[in-house]
């Protein structure tokens, strides 16, 4: 694969991250998944130590999906500039040919 073609890969990644991240169903199962391991946290007793481990790791899961998204996301957003960048490189190099 070229770099180019690497770069319209993390681009078309980028949109469809973004699609996700903006889809409302989505972020309503982030939320409640969210809001109900906090609570099973809460309610959980101090001695149950192997239940509030697994509960803080479901919600650090969460949140490790979402920077997956935002990272491919920020990818797109570089691969874009830098696709931007080589289509203003070969304006250049086909005016100075013409």
């Amino acid at each position: 694969m070229t770099d180019e073609n690497k770069l319209i890969r993390d681009t078309s990644r980028a949109v469809r991250a973004r699609e996700l991240l903006e889809n409302e169903l989505l972020t309503e199962a982030f939320a409640t998944l969210e809001s109900a391991y906090v609570a099973a946290w809460r309610s959980s007793s101090v001695d149950n130590v192997d239940g509030r481990e697994k509960v803080f790791l479901a919600i650090n899961i969460i949140g490790k999906v979402r920077e997956h998204l935002i990272r491919a996301v920020m990818d797109g957003k570089i691969a874009q500039a830098e696709l931007d960048l080589l289509d203003q490189q070969r304006t250049r190099r086909a005016r100075g040919r013409s």
